[in-house]
């Protein structure tokens, strides 16, 4: 239960981190050093919001398809305004995240890996449509820069009659790699680097700690899935490249 002195803590233990980022940033003179500060007000903002609908939706079917659908906006909304033109990449983003996020939970949910009731329906969703939206930033990121880079390359191979989609075709291969380390990474470490919120909060939750593994393991393992459709299908999407695009700057 939240008590005055926790609250008081946790907003003491925050401000100290925040104001700690923000000094080395500006000590170093990093590009816009007030951004992670900003991005922690905004985050504490919107999980006070939902927390309070969610106390009150989470048994609600039809809610709970609302929040998810929310979520899946912004987050496209997210990632297609890092790779350029809005309007031109939010059809391809939508596309690839929702055939990763609907392969996923379709195979976690109909394998019975997890119960299907609204509450993890909610929470596995959420978690997918976050990691699906970092994938599809990372690797439509790497295409275009690797594209880029590699400009007089591709211009060869369109040269000597290759097809556009054939002459970004390992430049499609090394985008989705790049995608997917951080995930692939996160997940071989698990347990010996790092302890993942969902295994953490389903301990503190009271769940036993073998139940709270298996868990966890379900949630990386649809995240790997997830991500590898995202990357695959947006990267491909966007492999028929016949100028040299503009460089990203956001």
């Amino acid at each position: 239960m939240l008590t005055p002195q926790l609250v008081t803590g946790t907003l003491v233990g925050i401000s100290a981190l925040v104001v700690l980022a923000t000094v080395l940033l500006l000590a170093v003179r990093a590009p816009k050093p007030f951004a992670p500060a900003l991005a922690v007000l905004q985050g504490t903002v919107q999980l006070a919001a939902i927390s309070l609908i969610l106390s009150n939706i989470i048994r609600s079917p039809f809610w709970i398809g609302v929040a998810l659908f929310v979520m899946f906006t912004v987050a496209t909304w997210t990632a297609a305004r890092r790779l350029g033109a809005y309007r031109r990449m939010v059809g391809p983003v939508a596309s690839a995240m929702g055939a990763g996020v609907v392969v996923s939970l379709a195979v976690v949910f109909s394998t019975g890996a997890i119960e299907f009731s609204p509450r993890y329906v909610l929470a596995i969703g959420g978690i997918v449509i976050g990691n699906a939206m970092t994938i599809a930033t990372l690797s439509g990121r790497r295409f275009v820069e690797l594209t880029g880079d590699h400009w007089e390359e591709v211009e060869g191979w369109l040269a000597l009659g290759a097809r556009p989609r054939e002459a970004t075709v390992d430049l499609v291969r090394r985008a989705v790699h790049a995608a997917m380390v951080p995930t692939t990474d996160q997940t071989r470490t698990t347990g010996l680097v790092t302890l993942p919120g969902a295994f953490v909060g389903a301990v503190f939750g009271g769940v036993s700690p073998l139940e709270a593994g298996r868990f966890q393991i379900v949630v990386l393992a649809s995240i790997i899935g997830c991500g590898a459709v995202v990357a695959i299908v947006l990267t491909r999407w966007l492999a028929p490249v016949r100028v040299r695009p503009a460089v990203l700057h956001n």
